[in-house]
């Protein structure tokens, strides 16, 4: 439940003007994360957010964008504990997650740079990621691998 509920959190404060943790603790209990003051803190805490003002003036909750090691590792961990398969097909590989888990999954990919992924498309337990060529896919596959396996 937990890891399903950072990774709405991410996607709530990519789509939305979070301004305080009220604000977060209803949009998640509107989402149906019925959550206490002290879980969102926590949390928070845990995913590294930082208010940051938006280019309209609004001091809001984002990621934290510096290449800090917690957070790359946090989400390498919950690709290894979220993803239930990849497949791939020509130039893209479908990633299967545990439902409400693929976008902490995308962020994971992302937090690899790998050099051959030119994007990805998350929905709630799948996964499109775009690969620059066919022929590059096997190195992908062997990425996953090597984070899934660790």
């Amino acid at each position: 439940m937990r890891v399903s509920r950072h990774n709405k959190i991410l996607e709530l404060i990519k789509t939305n003007d979070v301004k305080s943790q009220d604000q977060l603790q209803d949009l998640l209990k509107q989402a149906g994360y019925d959550v206490t003051q002290a879980t969102i803190s926590r949390d928070i805490k845990e995913l590294q957010l930082v208010k940051s003002q938006s280019k309209s003036g609004v001091i809001r909750y984002v990621a934290n964008t510096t290449d800090d090691k917690p957070v790359s590792e946090r989400f390498l961990r919950i690709f290894k504990e979220t993803t239930l398969s990849y497949t791939p097909a020509q130039n893209l590989i479908v990633v299967r997650t545990l439902s409400g888990c693929s976008n902490a999954a995308a962020e994971a990919i992302d937090c690899l740079e790998l050099e051959h992924i030119v994007g990805s498309i998350a929905g709630d337990n799948t996964l499109l990621v775009i690969v620059d060529n066919e022929k590059n896919v096997p190195e992908i596959i062997a990425a996953f691998d090597e984070v899934t396996n660790n």
